[in-house]
């Protein structure tokens, strides 16, 4: 993905964005897998998931100073809404999104 069309993707999306920064090689991004398939479809319409693999987009983990996967931010017209490194529940993913969108 062009660093370009990754911006422009971020800023002019009506849904909010929620961007999990992963890596091939991490257990824990994969063990977050299944949990966000889970919440796009709760969100359907509210929230699209964009995955940016660390290793083949090193310039868009660079400029939001992503340092481990993974890692979650939440956009909402170019804005960040939230981040957040590491693991986390289906629970606790839905509170952080619905406090948001």
């Amino acid at each position: 993905m062009a660093k370009k069309k990754f911006k422009d993707i971020i800023r002019h999306s009506e849904e909010a964005i929620l961007v999990d920064f992963y890596a091939d090689w991490c257990g824990p991004c994969q063990t977050m897998n299944p949990v966000l398939e889970e919440v796009a479809e709760e969100f359907s319409g509210k929230v699209k998931i964009l995955k940016v693999n660390i290793d083949k987009n090193q310039q868009a983990a660079l400029s939001f100073a992503v340092r481990s996967v993974p890692h979650f931010i939440l956009f909402k017209k170019g804005k960040i809404l939230w981040r957040k490194g590491g693991v986390m529940t289906k629970r606790d993913l839905l509170q952080k999104l619905k406090g948001c969108v």
